[in-house]
């Protein structure tokens, strides 16, 4: 990420990243879900790769569909509201963090077991790298798109926290275009 204020981690960001892309195929403005079929699912996990146990069944799938409404709630909330968000989630997939080295990479945290089901491994690494916002104190970071049309998550990773627009969408230059029109429609009217 050149030119950019590194504010987490490696493992943080990435687990952010991975979280906010999850949320992201929940259907909004536009009402399509891009989660519904194993296709879709390997296109996740190849933008967001995960070791240990991945099975790519169905049933996989359903459960991780399952857990994306629990992570758009952590976009929804403030820094005091996404605690008990975030328990609720080590709870739930009995975390238990410790240090390995594999693939790679180096020392990191692993709060789940390699053989938890992914859903349950995705759930707690997002809680964990959410631990690490609320305790940097960074959770203004955590946005929804400002654009009118868009309800896409982000991480604002830019150096002063400025961002107002994900990604996913082209928001930021059609919400540009959009104003640059209705200053020119007032300028000749």
């Amino acid at each position: 990420m050149s030119g950019v204020n590194v504010v987490f981690i490696r493992d943080t960001e990435l687990s952010l990243r991975a979280a906010a892309y999850l949320v992201n195929t929940l259907p909004g403005y536009d009402d399509e879900d891009t989660l519904t079929t194993l296709e879709e699912f390997d296109e996740y996990l190849v933008v967001n790769p995960y070791t240990g146990l991945i099975r790519r069944e169905e049933q996989e799938l359903a459960a991780i569909r399952a857990i994306r409404p629990r992570l758009r709630q952590l976009w929804e909330v403030d820094r005091d509201g996404a605690v008990p968000l975030v328990n609720e989630m080590l709870a739930d997939g009995s975390a238990l963090p410790r240090l390995v080295r594999h693939d790679g990479f180096d020392w990191h945290v692993h709060a789940t077991s390699d053989d938890a089901p992914l859903a349950t491994r995705i759930l707690v690494e997002a809680a964990m790298a959410f631990v690490d916002v609320i305790r940097s104190d960074e959770y203004d970071r955590v946005r929804i798109c400002s654009a009118d049309d868009c309800d896409s998550v982000y991480i604002d990773y830019s150096k002063n926290g400025s961002k107002r627009y994900c990604d996913t969408g082209n928001c930021g230059n059609r919400m540009n275009v959009n104003a640059y029109r209705r200053r020119k429609a007032r300028e000749t009217a």
